[in-house]
């Protein structure tokens, strides 16, 4: 029998709002790495270190296609992504971190 996998598609934000889109299968240790600023590269340079929006399948190619798919929308449609889940843009990693 074969194991299910997690996989999620997220965003993190910095405190101006930039955004940046991410894949992970592990989201508690990749959200600790952004806050760390563990990889050099956009979110660390810009400061995105605030999950405000994650999905959740056991796909992983379907993981993939959303992240590329979010990737490519436009500011405002993310933007209502986040506020139909997450209207105040809290940093939703102090749920899952503890």
């Amino acid at each position: 029998m074969q194991k299910l996998h997690n996989y999620y598609v997220y965003i993190v934000a910095s405190t101006s709002g930039t955004l940046y889109i991410g894949f992970t299968s592990d989201l508690i240790k990749r959200i600790q790495q952004h806050k760390q600023g563990f990889y050099k590269g956009f979110s660390k340079k810009y400061g995105c270190n605030r999950l405000v929006y994650y999905e959740e399948t056991n796909d992983v190619n379907a993981a993939i296609e959303r992240e590329k798919q979010l990737k490519k929308w436009n500011r405002k449609k993310k933007e209502d992504l986040i506020k139909m889940t997450n209207p105040a843009w809290d940093d939703l990693s102090k749920k899952i971190l503890t």
